[in-house]
C-alpha cells in the first residue's frame, strides 16, 4: 500500500494531497478529525499513521499541513 492509500485508510473522509519526492515531500490533510485539536496533536496523529513508513525508510522527511474543514473556508 502506498503512502497516499495508507493515509486515506486512516483518514477516510479526509481530502489529502501528497506532493513532491524524497526530502521535498509535503502532505496536506483536511479532516473533521482535526476539529478542536492543536497542530501538535494533529501532527502526532499523522506521524502515528505513518510510523511504519518511517521505520522502513520509505519516508524519511515530510512536511505536514493539517487543517479542519472550517479552516479551509
Amino acid at each position: 500500500m502506498d503512502i497516499f492509500e495508507h493515509l486515506q485508510s486512516k483518514f477516510p473522509e479526509a481530502e489529502i494531497s501528497l506532493n513532491g519526492e524524497d526530502c521535498n515531500s509535503q502532505v496536506l490533510i483536511v479532516s473533521k478529525q482535526f476539529n478542536g485539536l492543536t497542530t501538535l496533536k494533529r501532527h502526532k496523529l499523522v506521524l502515528g499513521a505513518l510510523k511504519d513508513h518511517f521505520k522502513t525508510g520509505e519516508l524519511h522527511a515530510l512536511s505536514i499541513i493539517t487543517k479542519s474543514p472550517s479552516e479551509m473556508s
